[in-house]
């Protein structure tokens, strides 16, 4: 099988195969040229569009089920497959099972790696046993268990080469989101916002396993690694200052700030930079943590090799609504007055898409992406600020109502596709909205963190809670939309056959024409996806797969057996139907002509 090869990843990975394997999947905003799929967003630019078109919208309708197996758990499959050579692995949802399948022998395992875990772990996870997916370097497959440890595997043997701890799930701590790997650093994330963790990423040595920095994302300049003098605040486009984190907290508040980092990352291999979004402040109740709470609900860009941010950009100040910005940041070239510039395009939980500078943080559009966003008017250009509707902020014991988004986001985990033919954005969102009633709430390890009781219903009281739409982030347009009765919680995937491919909560796997959002294919799975399909070809024929398994904070109610409406963090309520439609699983389904 043949590779491109752009210079710009040679000259920063040498020449080992490994590296190139996973560099060469995506270069800048161009689609994968090869056949694999060895990152877990696809490429380094995360857009998600493959120029594989053997599949096109003219003969989508005859697919077919090409293999199926089981991922041998019951909870939600928030992840995707990697396609290294004749390679297959994936890593199922807790107890965080990883696979290695041969695609010439599709029916025998070749190996299977089952972490021994801290039974802890499951019981601080605040919206199920989720896990994003695995990496590929260098002969290795990283893989994150819901405990924090990081695995090091023999990709050919699954044996373990090293292990690192990268938390402690007895105060909260969890590990969902999948690595990235640039050049020999293994960069992960932490979850656990809704138990009072403070936030961090952590590179690890690809060799050894040992760690090599560690950026938080509140707190001092020296643990957050900031430069006063040098890194830019993307809002005011000037230097962020001394204890830019600790002059937006009240005392000590940000031991305990959240801005934890369960998302995806994104890397830019012309600047260097890794891109990532922080979440919600602790508490839930804003009341009790005044001022903007830097650096919670941001973007951030840093140096992969030092950990140390070149610029920060926050989207939602002292955030009253639990709006995480964990979203993934997608890395196109967008023409703005005549320019083209290289751009993030960020689809954020509060309902705006917002568009920056890559290189320096600069806002130059936000708009809105859901049209019943209501808790802002818009987002100021000049100050980089939300402009808030007072009726829609949140108080300590106010039951404040019809608040859109609601916490679960106008778009949560899964990621978007960005096609360069189409120059839009192909974007599965929620439609929800929400009443919430903020308390007084104080710590303990390991216990929740929150302060807050919340509703969650579709928005105007109908009966779309999710819409698939084409979307253009410049003009602020929608081109098309497909509505569905519950949250499109699976990222779509585009081809340069037009076609977009997707999965709902209700366990619908669908192909759409991507230039109308007509359905040309359908395929009830097993269970509920919230799983991103990826493609691939191997020995001439093009393949589509995806995990089935629903869960998440989307169906927490069916994953966990909650009926209360304002449980889990009070998504329940908001699909109780779910269950009529579909039930736990989990299973890898690969579809072909």
């Amino acid at each position: 099988m043949k590779h491109a090869m752009p210079t710009c990843y040679l000259y920063l990975c040498g020449l080992s195969l490994g590296c190139l394997l996973v560099l060469l999947s995506g270069c800048g905003p161009t689609a994968p040229s090869n056949a694999d799929w060895t990152i877990p967003l696809g490429s380094y630019s995360a857009i998600r569009h493959s120029s594989l078109k053997q599949i096109d919208k003219t003969n989508a309708a005859k697919m077919k089920m090409a293999w199926s197996m089981s991922t041998g758990t019951l909870r939600g499959q928030e992840g995707q497959p990697l396609v290294v050579g004749n390679m297959m692995y994936f890593e199922s949802s807790y107890p965080n099972y990883v696979y290695a399948v041969n695609l010439n022998d599709v029916g025998k395992i070749v190996w299977k790696f089952s972490p021994e875990q801290d039974k802890f772990a499951p019981s601080v996870a605040c919206c199920d046993v989720v896990n994003r997916g695995v990496a590929y370097a260098d002969g290795k497959i990283l893989s994150s268990a819901l405990d924090t440890k990081l695995y090091a595997l023999d990709a050919k043997t699954g044996k373990v080469l090293w292990t690192a701890i990268n938390g402690d799930p007895k105060i909260g701590q969890t590990m969902t989101s999948a690595p990235l790997v640039v050049r020999d650093k293994v960069i992960v994330g932490i979850a656990g916002g809704e138990y009072g963790v403070r936030g961090y990423i952590t590179a690890y040595d690809l060799n050894t396993g040992k760690q090599a920095w560690r950026a938080y994302n509140v707190g001092p300049d020296q643990e957050i690694l900031v430069d006063p003098q040098k890194t830019i605040d993307g809002a005011t486009e000037q230097p962020v200052g001394e204890h830019s984190s600790l002059k937006t907290w009240r005392g000590d508040e940000w031991k305990l700030g959240g801005g934890t980092t369960w998302g995806w990352l994104t890397y830019d291999p012309q600047l260097n930079l890794i891109y990532y979004g922080s979440g919600n402040p602790g508490t839930w109740n804003p009341t009790q943590r005044p001022g903007d709470n830097k650096w919670s609900t941001t973007i951030f860009a840093r140096n992969p090799d030092t950990g140390v941010a070149a610029w920060a950009y926050q989207m939602t100040p002292h955030d009253e609504w639990d709006y995480d910005g964990i979203n993934e940041g997608v890395l196109t070239d967008s023409t703005i007055d005549g320019q083209t510039i290289p751009t993030l395009t960020h689809f954020d939980r509060n309902g705006f898409a917002y568009v920056l500078d890559r290189r320096n943080g600069k806002l130059l559009r936000a708009n809105k992406f859901d049209p019943s966003t209501n808790w802002a008017k818009e987002i100021d250009l000049k100050t980089g600020r939300p402009v808030l509707d007072p009726d829609k902020e949140t108080h300590e014991d106010v039951n404040v109502k019809e608040i859109c988004p609601a916490a679960q986001g106008a778009k949560n985990h899964q990621p978007a596709s960005y096609d360069p033919r189409t120059k839009l954005f192909y974007v599965g969102t929620n439609h929800i909205c929400m009443d919430y009633q903020a308390f007084g709430v104080k710590y303990k390890g390991g216990f929740p963190y929150v302060g807050a009781i919340l509703s969650m219903y579709p928005a105007d009281h109908g009966n779309t809670r999710g819409r698939l739409i084409a979307y253009d982030s410049i003009s602020g347009q929608t081109k098309w939309s497909v509505d569905d009765t519950f949250q499109v919680y699976s990222g779509p995937l585009t081809t340069d056959g037009d076609v977009v491919f997707y999965g709902t909560l209700d366990g619908w796997f669908k192909a759409v024409d991507e230039a109308t959002g007509k359905e040309l294919y359908r395929f009830h799975a097993p269970s509920g996806i919230i799983g991103n399909p990826i493609t691939y070809a191997y020995q001439g024929k093009q393949y589509v797969a995806v995990l089935s398994g629903v869960g998440g904070w989307a169906a927490i109610g069916l994953a966990e057996g909650l009926t209360k409406g304002t449980e889990g963090l009070g998504a329940v309520g908001l699909t109780t139907s779910l269950a009529d439609y579909t039930n736990l699983g989990g299973t890898l389904m690969v579809f072909s002509l």
